[in-house]
């Protein structure tokens, strides 16, 4: 166990798998209390166990974010890993998957950094969409390129509390399970072969950016971009 967070307090927002549960498990081995917070905190109850504290919040709902503030008080660091991906080619997209994205990843940010007390760090998500976008992703693009932004504005106005985000590549969660093991393995191949890495990231690639976004006292308004170099192809 290290020792980056001890005596200081992490809250993790996210469901209680994928990058989410490789932060919050990184931020336990280097000593911190960590609260989970999430839409279903039974579930993150189920999730953690007794290692953390369940906390409830709807990143979407300003009276949710409100009352956990109130429920914590000031917390040292937060993270957010909450998003909602509005996929598709620009005739299927619509508004209401729009709005729900941009609420989810760039207004529920901005509405944790206006009420929630954060004394050192706060770090957001970005992703790889932001810097190299593709046909079927535009939402998912500009939601991303919002955020990246979004982070550079709030390093201003909430310094000296360090705000940054990171942007992950193609990352093995579960996410891409959807896609059925042939699907997965096909997808998967193309990008493991094409990135200047020449590998699929992993959770705890990600996780690690975390912990250094959250521990380095000199990074603020930057956006870490844990992306194997895909961009670049």
């Amino acid at each position: 166990m290290g020792t980056s967070f001890q005596d200081k307090s992490a809250l993790v927002i996210g469901r209680p798998s994928g990058i989410a549960r490789a932060v919050v498990e990184a931020a336990l081995a280097e000593g911190a209390e960590v609260v989970a917070a999430g839409r279903d905190a039974q579930k993150l109850r189920d999730g953690y166990g007794d290692a953390v504290r369940a906390e409830t919040v709807d990143v979407t709902d300003d009276a949710s974010i409100q009352a956990l503030a109130a429920r914590l008080g000031p917390v040292d660091h937060v993270v957010t890993t909450a998003s909602a991906r509005a996929r598709g080619l620009l005739g299927d997209l619509d508004r209401e998957s729009l709005l729900q994205s941009f609420n989810t990843k760039v207004i529920g940010p901005a509405m944790l950094a206006k009420h929630l007390s954060i004394t050192e760090s706060f770090t957001l998500f970005s992703g790889v969409a932001a810097f190299k976008p593709a046909v079927g992703y535009l939402g998912v693009a500009i939601t991303n390129g919002a955020a990246d932004f979004l982070t550079r504005s709030l390093s201003l106005e909430m310094a000296p509390v360090r705000v940054n985000a990171i942007s992950p590549g193609v990352i093995d969660t579960g996410i891409w399970d959807a896609l059925g093991e042939p699907g997965k393995a096909e997808y998967f191949e193309h990008f493991r072969t094409h990135n200047p890495a020449r590998r699929i990231g992993t959770v705890e690639d990600i996780a690690q950016a975390v912990v250094f976004a959250m521990t380095n006292r000199f990074l603020t308004g930057v956006t870490l971009r844990v992306d194997g170099g895909e961009p670049l192809t």
